[in-house]
């Protein structure tokens, strides 16, 4: 009689969820009517296309066009009749895959390499978290509210993937363990981008795709309802995290980590050097020039000109050719890898030290970009086959015949449908609104309500969905199963749901 016991069922990784996904869209379009269906080349060349694939441009204006005359039936058929795909990696033009975001991580990871090299980090944490003995927990609710300011204004979703290795490493310092750390950012920023105020990327994508249907958005009613949709869920998200977290400062045993995710997280984060690391006047230093890369960061990617902003214009474009405000990947990525530089000539690291730290660094995160990249492919198939399209006029039949408080509720469940399939706030804004705005209008309902609801339905599954890079990824800096993050952010999400519903509800009494 054998004693072997059963092997326990293992949570498949990201790359198998990401790649089981493409596989069920490719087999979705060969019985889906109307849609373009999958071919093999695209199954196969779909991560290597979400990675630098290139939309077609003539055939975007084709659609486009074929959008605003016949609606979703002729831009479906002016897919199905084009000789090659939307997006493709034989296209010409700009790239539209992840390829920047993946250079920026292994970047990221290559200037954390270098940070960490010179022990600043480690003497940093030591520092602040012996001077917040007793007060650990408050580093929740002010890191989560700071973030949360970065989600609402800007969209600060890729970008978070650079402070992940810092946050994790500053919570399992501070006695919790990494799902702490990532709950944190993830929920942070996540949250700021569901309850978007003035973020670009959501609500300003959501205002111009509606105006060029011809339907005018009142952005200070979108602001007051973004603004609920904001900070009561924050609210909820705080407390959540910050009862799970105490729950482990208490009882190491009480973490739902597996002893796989946590010996990974040890040996990525902890420090178990005897030596106790002096923050010494170069460490300080370093420190200083850490923060700055950060602040820079954000300062740079914050489209100062949309608030009447315009001091950067003029005056900062001598650095890399674009303007605080006006900085993306490409710039961000340089940013770094010569902040890294600096950083080791400043601690008088040698040549040899520097190069190979900051590779060791990039090592560290090829993982994390390759997930970018595959999750990109997931979105791409969609818009190839014109799935997202036909999916977008189901929805809009369904929402014809709905009025007042049902509507802006139904409208918020299909946007979480949408947004599995649509990760892209942006992408999802562009394809959706000339569609649901007008019917909106059309049924005397306030438009700003399906600008919210768009925010609130795109915001809620960009916490958990798998075709998520920022999702996975940040869960791969932090050593984090996506079967676990799911089982910690289950009950969050239903009482997210129930609070943004109320709101929602609330909204359309009122306008």
């Amino acid at each position: 009689m054998s004693n072997d016991k059963k092997k326990k069922f293992k949570f498949p990784s990201a790359y198998t969820v990401l790649l089981a996904i493409m596989i069920a869209i490719a087999l979705i379009t060969q019985v889906v009517p109307g849609v373009k269906k999958a071919q093999l080349s695209d199954l196969v060349m779909a991560p290597v296309t979400g990675m630098v694939g290139v939309k077609d441009v003539a055939l975007d204006a084709e659609i486009q066009k074929s959008m605003d005359e016949n609606g979703v039936e002729g831009a479906l058929k002016t897919i199905n009749d084009a000789d090659g795909s939307y997006m493709s990696v034989w296209n010409e033009g700009q790239v539209k895959g992840a390829i920047d975001v993946a250079l920026f991580v292994l970047i990221i990871g290559g200037f954390l390499g270098v940070v960490t090299k010179t022990g600043a980090l480690d003497a940093g944490v030591g520092a602040l978290v012996k001077k917040l003995k007793g007060k650990e927990l408050m580093l929740i609710p002010v890191l989560m509210f700071l973030f949360s300011l970065g989600g609402t204004s800007y969209g600060m979703a890729e970008e978070s993937l650079a402070f992940y290795a810092l946050i994790t490493a500053t919570m399992m310092a501070a006695g919790f363990d990494p799902l702490v750390g990532a709950a944190t950012l993830l929920l942070g920023c996540g949250i700021g981008c569901l309850g978007s105020t003035v973020n670009p990327f959501a609500i300003g994508a959501a205002v111009s795709a509606a105006g060029a249907a011809g339907v005018t958005i009142n952005q200070g009613t979108t602001i007051a309802i973004g603004a609920a949709l904001w900070l009561i869920p924050l609210i909820i998200s705080i407390i959540y995290v910050m009862k799970y977290a105490k729950k482990v400062y208490a009882d190491k045993n009480a973490t739902i980590l597996s002893k796989g995710e946590l010996d990974a997280a040890h040996d990525a984060f902890s420090n178990d050097s005897e030596e106790i690391l002096e923050l010494d006047g170069k460490r300080k230093f370093v420190l200083v020039l850490f923060a700055l890369s950060f602040a820079v960061m954000i300062m740079s990617v914050i489209p100062w000109s949309n608030f009447g902003v315009t001091i950067f214009e003029n005056t900062t474009a001598w650095f890399n050719g674009s303007p605080l405000g006006g900085w993306w990947f490409p710039e961000l990525t340089i940013w770094f890898f010569l902040m890294s530089v600096l950083i080791g000539i400043v601690y008088r690291m040698s040549e040899e030290d520097i190069v190979g730290s900051f590779i060791n660094g990039c090592a560290d995160m090829v993982g994390v970009a390759l997930v970018v990249g595959i999750s990109r492919g997931v979105s791409f198939m969609m818009a190839n086959s014109g799935l997202d399209l036909y999916i977008l006029d189901k929805a809009s039949g369904v929402l014809s015949g709905v009025s007042g408080m049902l509507f802006a509720n139904m409208a918020y469940l299909i946007y979480i449908a949408l947004s599995f399939l649509i990760p892209s706030t942006s992408g999802l804004a562009s394809v959706s609104m000339p569609i649901f705005a007008p019917l909106a209008q059309k049924l005397n309902i306030a438009p700003e309500i399906i600008v919210s609801a768009f925010c609130a339905g795109s915001g809620i599954v960009n916490l958990v969905t798998p075709t998520s890079g920022v999702v996975m990824g940040g869960l791969a800096i932090a050593k984090i199963d996506y079967a676990t993050w799911v089982k910690f952010v289950t009950k969050l999400l239903a009482l997210i749901f129930v609070a943004t519903i109320i709101i929602l509800a609330a909204g359309s009494m009122v306008l």
